[in-house]
């Protein structure tokens, strides 16, 4: 709560607002901009891009689901809290956050496919997530379990569909596969 106090007269809200509210949308340039360097660059890499992509949606349903059984109140409900953002109406639960599952999600995705996507992808992923508590709406135990949990899901995803992309990419013939060091 601490925290949270301190963002409120720092004179960052605006930036930690910006961040809170729209980081993910630069995350999402991101995958666009490595979604289009694999398709032009390597078959396998793109389709590595799609499962990922599987894996963010699974990400996210699975943390809405947890959000309605566990039903966590965010602190700005929970507790009389001046926040940075505006408070999310009671029954839009605080754990795990969706934006450090989302974030986490994302930056995953691109560095299965282009490892050093991970020098900018992970500092914004963990940019939003300090940003969510910073501004009065998670718990830290909820940003860092949202992080683990797309993280985790992503990684997954894309390790389970594997073996049938590599058939389906033997199947076409996929010739770069080997080039590229990825069969």
């Amino acid at each position: 709560m601490r925290a949270v106090h301190w963002a409120n007269g720092s004179g960052l809200e605006g930036s930690i607002d910006l961040v809170a509210s729209k980081g993910l949308l630069a995350l999402v340039t991101l995958v666009a901009a490595v979604a289009l360097w694999a398709f032009f660059r390597s078959r396998r890499r793109f389709w590595t891009l799609v499962s990922a992509g599987a894996g963010v949606i699974a990400a996210y349903a699975l943390s809405e689901g947890i959000k309605v059984l566990v039903a966590e109140p965010r602190p700005c409900t929970a507790a009389d809290l001046a926040t940075v953002i505006a408070c999310p109406a009671a029954g839009d639960w605080s754990w795990p956050s969706n934006h450090a599952v989302l974030a986490a999600a994302f930056a995953t995705a691109c560095i299965s496919v282009l490892t050093r996507a991970g020098w900018v992808a992970v500092p914004i992923a963990v940019g939003i997530a300090v940003s969510r508590v910073l501004a009065g709406v998670h718990y830290a135990h909820d940003v860092l379990s949202g992080l683990a949990l797309g993280m985790l899901v992503v990684a997954g995803v894309v390790i389970a569909i594997r073996p049938l992309l590599d058939r389906m990419l033997a199947a076409a013939g996929d010739a770069e596969s080997k080039r590229d060091g990825w069969a």
